[in-house]
């Protein structure tokens, strides 16, 4: 009955298109009150959520993206993918795929990855020739190895939900491969596509531009090394880096590239600063709600029920596989993080998986679920939020 109550009235306002976030400290709320708990138990389970020191890589990472984004980094980034993608067939998909690799490891966001580069390249590959369904579905699937390449930020999100048991910088490193590889997989697509349809060729950059192109593109590359060099050679932690980061993506836009103006820094921070609340929100409720999990035993309830099926862990990865794309397609990233990972360690500490390995599973299949089709509430035509 306990399971019924919590995640009853979790899926119940869901349905009814109550936002995710007031959703779980809602259902919090709903199964507190069914075991006879203290309101105020539940406030500081919230409270402590949003009270750890590795969180603030969000607010960092984010300003540093938003500053790159707006700053000119994109464009810069898209030229240097030109001069070495650009001149074949499909050329400019290709760029679109390099450019968001590039610009993933500064922004660590698909949103922001998605937002900076599709705004320059759909138009540009639509003006080309390039259908525009197309154009936009490798926009948005490049973008989704921001999701695993550092500085990911659901890689600290899944490490906060893991109860900090799983190290931020380890989770970062097991990034980088899958990452690079999901890319070289959508470029061979690309190709393969871009030939079988006649995509048309893009033009080769002139060689008295490129040392131009080359140097602009570094100076918002360095960003990479500070953040991978300093967490590798233990100068600095994860959050440390993404400050420093900051400061630096500041210090290029307004005194190197010079394209963004002051006045238009504050609207700038007032974007970053409603995206950063949303997430931290988020976070504190959840926080609650997986406190309200664990007093009433579910994830051990459900490690029992997947033993029950096969204590073979390669049988539980494959479903888990299964599930965690299709929970993709009813819910963004980040709340499934926050929902999943607490009831799937209990799990893998049982099989002997690897958390850090199970970490990158969880957020390229729920990455996946970002760009399929997404389940419209069926109360939302009655319910004005959701609409």
């Amino acid at each position: 009955m306990d399971i019924l109550i919590l995640l009853g009235s979790f899926t119940l306002l869901c349905a009814l298109g109550v936002p995710v976030a007031y959703a779980l400290g809602l259902s919090a709320i709903c199964g507190a009150l069914w075991i006879d708990l203290p309101l105020e138990a539940i406030m500081l389970k919230i409270s402590d959520g949003t009270d750890d020191f590795s969180l603030l890589a969000i607010p960092f990472f984010v300003l540093a993206g938003g500053i790159m984004a707006e700053g000119g980094m994109a464009n810069r980034l898209i030229n240097l993918a030109k001069v070495f993608v650009g001149f074949i067939r499909g050329g400019l998909a290709l760029v679109n795929i390099m450019a968001s690799t590039l610009f993933g490891c500064i922004s660590g966001s698909s949103v922001a990855d998605t937002s900076a580069i599709g705004s320059v390249m759909i138009p540009q590959m639509v003006k080309a020739g390039f259908p525009r369904v197309f154009a936009t579905n490798v926009t948005i699937c490049g973008s989704v190895q921001a999701l695993m390449i550092p500085p990911s930020h659901n890689a600290v999100i899944y490490s906060l939900a893991a109860g900090g048991t799983v190290s931020v910088a380890h989770l970062f490193l097991a990034g980088i491969l899958p990452g690079v590889l999901f890319g070289v997989c959508l470029i061979g697509l690309v190709l393969w596509t871009s030939h079988k349809r006649g995509y048309p060729k893009g033009e080769p950059v002139a060689l008295k531009d490129i040392p131009k192109i080359v140097t602009d593109a570094l100076w918002g590359l360095v960003t990479i090394f500070i953040i991978m060099g300093g967490i590798l050679s233990g100068v600095f932690t994860p959050t440390e880096s993404a400050a420093v980061a900051c400061v630096y993506a500041f210090l290029v836009t307004f005194l190197v590239y010079r394209d963004y103006k002051w006045s238009e820094l504050p609207r700038m921070v007032h974007r970053v600063v409603k995206t950063v609340s949303m997430v931290m929100m988020l976070i504190g409720f959840s926080v609650a709600f997986g406190y309200m999990m664990t007093l009433m035993q579910i994830p051990a309830k459900i490690t029992m029920f997947f033993l029950s099926i096969s204590d073979n862990k390669y049988v539980f990865l494959f479903l888990a596989n299964l599930l965690l794309l299709l929970l993709g397609t009813f819910m963004d990233l980040a709340p499934m993080l926050l929902i999943c990972t607490p009831i799937f360690m209990p799990v893998i500490a049982k099989l002997g998986i690897d958390p850090v390995h199970f970490g990158m599973i969880m957020i390229l299949n729920l990455g996946i679920g970002l760009i399929t089709p997404r389940w419209v509430p069926p109360c939302s035509w009655v319910v004005p939020w959701a609409r």
